[in-house]
């Protein structure tokens, strides 16, 4: 082979290479920058880059919102259909891990110029005090030429890198397609409808004591050590600031400029003095709501990690800035109503938390700004014991079973040494809205629905004036025969004693599921037994099943009672992060588990009504061991 052949076999050989890693590139488009033709898998995309995935999915889907949500990743937990609501608008979260102010204020200029826009939120972050018009990684943080007005050089410079890119960021796309699953994963961080980060996940874990937060969150007990960070950008922040207040003005956009909370250990890396001059330049700027530093800043229950506040705290901030519009909890409205409750239906807000800043109020403000400090364990915290109960018998014995005498007794010693019998209302009312509990709180609850709780527990109660939840099993609702064998088993009573008892004020009947605690010796074919996914079970099959279950459960006993279910007990206290979220977008505000304990719940945060936490006492337990193991909880 002559040299000559050679070299063109050569090159037609690197051009083919080329051209076919170009074509992979394109196709796979792993950073949402060639539109993703194959894939459409916005949510992975923006994992790598949200700056170009998320432009990208607009490009095509704008006419969906009106509405933008712009910042840095801190931004995401300001909650879009709180947002929606307040506003009368439709919003789209544009949060950009790592943004700064110039990534912010080309964002707010492509959308403006390009989108039909009727309100932006700006998040100014106190980060964005440090860094300015920087791009740490050219693939990661880098924003489409059409967004930062690149020329045409950087243009062709830009597409040319990606189309270009190191093929195992598209291979690493397609192996992630494969093991996708309903829940978040790393590799697909995002909620393309809200463009927020998807945080089902997180919201479905039960929050607890600060102990038990400690250990899954070790970073607030042993918080990062540093010093001396400084605030160098300010003035190019607020400059930057500055022109997208202009540019709303001159397009008729509303602007409203908001600053996410931070966490108190992360603030003392700082001067509190740059902190101060850092937002009150802001305050010299344009008019914002400040959430950065106050009761909640101290309570690492309110945070995800070291930077990032929960979406329930994104809640409270938009319940404050929508105090004098229509913006509630629509739900409370309807078990309060039902409950005959009075409490407040607006959300819970800390007292100190949002504060809305002005150039004439900024001085006074700031004054006292560093002088933040913790709620108290009791103003933010009440732990509540809650008893499980099943079948009472005067003659039968067993797990679970206890004779009327040893039950009376029990609601005997409750009443004797102050306890007040509550409803899941008022935990409700007490976690998410402006709701009191008292001093001595005690919940009640049966699993099962079995008939003896209608003859024995229920008139009992009724005699000492104790409310009572009973979790009934939809299956097994006024049966004697297990379902259609027609094998004997305790009998459950049915609508006519459900009727009877919801009329009188003091039994609330929820959900133990419809169909999921079977008996493993009785099915057919194999057994549900609690709320696990089955052996060869697909995820999406899975999800089917307990939304078909719930939805039955939710039909069936709302057509008889005419009141909301909102509470399961877990069958056999068997819970997990898929099913708590599946049942919580079903309704389901509060779950109940069968781990023993007292469950300590945090106002403003609903996760800590999730897998509640029980007690059980049986018939070695007399009504004075009872109030003993109770404070053994309760007072430590």
């Amino acid at each position: 082979m002559t040299s000559k052949k050679w070299l063109i076999m050569f090159a037609s050989t690197v051009v083919l290479f080329a051209v076919m890693l170009a074509g992979f590139n394109i196709l796979t488009d792993p950073f949402g920058v060639f539109g993703d033709p194959i894939f459409d898998w916005t949510s992975y995309n923006a994992t790598n880059n949200p700056r170009t995935a998320k432009i990208s999915y607009l490009d095509k889907n704008h006419e969906k919102y009106d509405s933008y949500i712009i910042g840095c990743s801190s931004t995401s937990s300001f909650p879009v259909d709180a947002f929606n609501e307040i506003f009368d608008a439709k919003f789209y979260n544009l949060i950009m891990y790592g943004a700064d102010m110039l990534d912010c204020e080309d964002m707010a200029k492509y959308v403006i110029e390009n989108y039909e826009v009727k309100n932006i939120v700006l998040n100014v972050y106190l980060d964005n005090g440090i860094f300015f018009g920087d791009e740490p990684n050219e693939y990661t943080h880098s924003m489409l030429p059409r967004v930062d007005g690149s020329g045409f050089f950087d243009t062709v410079s830009f597409y040319t890198r990606f189309a270009f890119a190191n093929p195992s960021y598209g291979i690493a796309k397609i192996k992630a397609k494969s093991s996708d699953t309903y829940l978040a994963q790393s590799f697909d961080v995002f909620d393309e409808k809200t463009g927020a980060y998807d945080k089902k996940k997180r919201d479905a874990e039960p929050i607890r004591n600060l102990a038990d937060y400690y250990s899954a969150y070790p970073v607030f007990l042993y918080y990062p050590e540093h010093s001396g960070y400084s605030l160098p950008k300010t003035k190019e922040c607020m400059d930057s600031v500055e022109r997208i207040v202009r540019l709303c003005e001159e397009s008729g956009v509303e602007l409203t400029v908001v600053t996410a909370p931070v966490y108190a250990d992360y603030i003392e890396y700082f001067d509190i003095n740059d902190v101060i001059n850092f937002y009150s330049s802001l305050a010299e700027v344009t008019d914002f709501w400040d959430f950065s530093y106050s009761s909640v800043s101290f309570e690492p229950r309110y945070f995800y990690d070291s930077t990032h506040f929960r979406n329930a705290v994104g809640y409270m901030a938009a319940a404050r800035m929508g105090e004098n519009s229509a913006y509630s909890d629509s739900f409370a409205e309807i078990i309060f109503e039902e409950n005959g409750l009075e409490a407040s239906t607006t959300a819970y807000i800390p007292d100190d938390f949002g504060y809305y800043v002005t150039a004439e109020n900024a001085n006074e403000y700031f004054a006292s700004y560093a002088n933040a400090s913790a709620a108290s364990y009791i103003d933010i915290s009440k732990k509540v014991p809650v008893l499980m109960y099943h079948h009472i018998s005067e003659t039968q014995e067993g797990a679970g079973i206890i004779t009327p005498e040893v039950f009376e007794d029990h609601i005997k010693a409750l009443a004797d040494n102050g306890y007040t019998a509550i409803s899941f209302s008022d935990l409700y009312a007490y976690v998410n809205c402006s709701g009191s509990l008292p001093a001595k709180p005690i919940v009640i609850t049966f699993d099962d629905g079995y008939t003896s709780n209608y003859e024995y527990a229920y008139p009992i109660l009724e005699k000492y004036g104790m409310c009572s939840t009973i979790f009934v099993i939809g299956s097994a609702f006024g049966c004697d025969t297990y379902k259609d064998t027609g094998v004997e088993m305790l009998p459950h009573f049915g609508p006519n004693e459900t009727i009877e008892m919801v009329k009188s004020g003091l039994i609330d009947i929820q959900s133990h599921t419809f169909d999921m605690h079977q008996s493993v010796s009785l099915e057919k074919t194999q057994a549900r037994e609690h709320m696990a996914q089955l052996d060869g079970e697909s995820e999406d099959d899975y999800i089917s099943a307990i939304r078909s279950d719930i939805n039955q459960s939710i039909v069936q006993l709302e057509d008889i009672t005419d009141e909301t279910v909102y509470v399961l007990a877990y069958p056999q206290g068997y819970y997990n992060d898929l099913v708590q979220t599946v049942l919580s977008e079903a309704g389901i505000k509060i779950t109940l588990s069968t781990d023993w304990g007292v469950s300590t719940l945090i106002r403003g945060l609903p996760q800590s009504l999730f897998a509640m936490k029980r007690l059980s006492a049986g018939n070695g337990t007399d009504g004075e061991a009872l109030i003993t193991m109770i404070e053994g909880f309760t007072l430590n």
